[in-house]
């Protein structure tokens, strides 16, 4: 059996062209040997150049997938011969390069490094990867950002006219009550001599103010990719509210809703409301006191902190759920038809 290139790369049969890109770009740089010094790196990367190259060529995947099929359904001897097409599977063996449409013996060599070395010298490929180094991100540990010359991109202000790269940082919203710093580590590649490739590491420490607002940019001048003959890219941190299971923000307002059954609506209410200060406060209607679907109550000076003054800090606004019985008695029904008549 072949090896299986869709497991190499990380990625489902299903995975488009964009996808299959995606994944070679991180996987070869996290195994690129002038990085990593593990004794697996060379051989994993290795691997990886070769299922990038079959997978991203329409007829070399096509013929790959029909002859795993196949192999999937009986046990085929026939592991490491050649395709109809003249290419070779081996692991590192020769055949056409990457992109080439010829499978001829006198075609260019399948050279891990040199490919790698095209795939970033192409300004479409270079790009920045961010880790957050204490936090896990909902998607991939790395998150991939293009940076092709003469893509949109939002510019720092105050800053000489180029391209930025941007990425979200999704902060809890305890992180914004607070304020806290976030390190992210940016791994930059770019292509040399169209022949291989180098990366460079950085740490960049984003200070996030308590209360904070989603959609803050917070700019890093020059600190991103560098393409042929021009500055080097800002890195701009867009920092979002990540969902809590709770709270709703609403600017420097929580949004909460408290369940309550039909009798403490009627007849007088007695719940304790969760807090980011990690103490709940109480909160009661006298009785005779009515709770409708619309009723709102606010805990002032329990939300989030002004972002300018943050001794000044909003309220956790109490709407309310009133759970209603599926079904009552007759009698109860009865007894409610006449207290309930006027």
């Amino acid at each position: 059996m072949p090896k299986d290139y869709y497991k190499i790369l990380g990625i489902q049969r299903t995975a488009n062209d964009g996808e299959i890109r995606k994944a070679y770009h991180k996987q070869a740089l996290r195994y690129h040997p002038d990085k990593n010094k593990s004794p697996q790196a060379e051989e994993i990367f290795k691997q990886v150049a070769k299922a990038y190259e079959v997978l991203s060529d329409k007829k070399k995947r096509g013929s790959y997938d029909s002859r795993n099929d196949k192999g999937t359904r009986r046990n085929t001897a026939n592991q490491g011969s050649g395709f109809g097409d003249g290419t070779a599977f081996g692991s590192c063996g020769g055949g056409s390069g990457s992109g080439s449409g010829g499978g001829s013996g006198g075609g260019r060599q399948n050279n891990p490094r040199a490919n790698f070395g095209r795939f970033f010298d192409n300004s479409e490929s270079y790009s920045t990867f961010f880790e957050d180094i204490e936090n896990d991100f909902d998607s991939d540990d790395d998150v991939l950002l293009g940076g092709g010359a003469g893509a949109p991109k939002r510019r720092c202000e105050q800053q000489s006219p180029q391209s930025s790269i941007e990425h979200v940082i999704y902060v809890a919203l305890e992180d914004i009550a607070n304020g806290c710093n976030r390190r992210m580590k940016i791994s930059r590649a770019s292509g040399r001599n169209g022949v291989d490739g180098v990366q460079y590491d950085r740490i960049l420490t984003v200070k996030i103010p308590p209360g904070c607002k989603a959609g803050t940019k917070i700019c890093f001048p020059n600190e991103g990719i560098q393409l042929p003959n021009l500055e080097p890219a800002n890195v701009v941190f867009i920092i979002r509210d990540k969902p809590h299971p709770i709270f709703r923000r609403d600017g420097n307002n929580l949004l909460y809703t408290a369940e309550i059954s039909l009798k403490d609506a009627l007849c007088g209410l007695h719940v304790m409301v969760p807090t980011l200060l990690g103490r709940p406060m109480e909160l009661k209607t006298d009785v005779g006191e009515v709770i409708s679907p619309k009723s709102v109550r606010r805990i002032l000076g329990y939300g989030l902190p002004d972002s300018i003054n943050n001794s000044r800090r909003g309220s956790i606004v109490v709407r309310f759920s009133i759970q209603f019985p599926d079904a009552i008695s007759k009698e109860l029904a009865s007894s409610l038809d006449r207290l309930l008549q006027n």
